[in-house]
């Protein structure tokens, strides 16, 4: 459960610093062509990246992943009809 909680607060952290206004007149290029918006952005894709990583690895719930067993196809093709 500790788990679960600190993804959700990694997400709720991310929802928090996808609002960047404090770089909206920044006209700063990052390595000299790359405008310091788009690089922080850029950044914030690879962290959010990483955080639904953690929501599968800790937070996802179990048997979702799993496939129907035989019995429950059975019906659907029209052979046991």
């Amino acid at each position: 459960m500790f788990k679960k909680t600190l993804v959700f607060g990694y997400l709720v952290l991310l929802a928090i610093l996808h609002q960047d206004s404090w770089l909206k007149n920044d006209g700063t290029l990052v390595f000299g062509f790359i405008p310091a918006t788009l690089a922080y952005h850029m950044g914030f894709v690879c962290m959010a990246a990483i955080g639904w990583a953690l929501v599968v690895k800790f937070a996802w719930p179990e048997g979702l992943d799993d496939g129907p067993t035989h019995g429950e196809t059975a019906g659907k093709d029209g052979a046991d009809s």
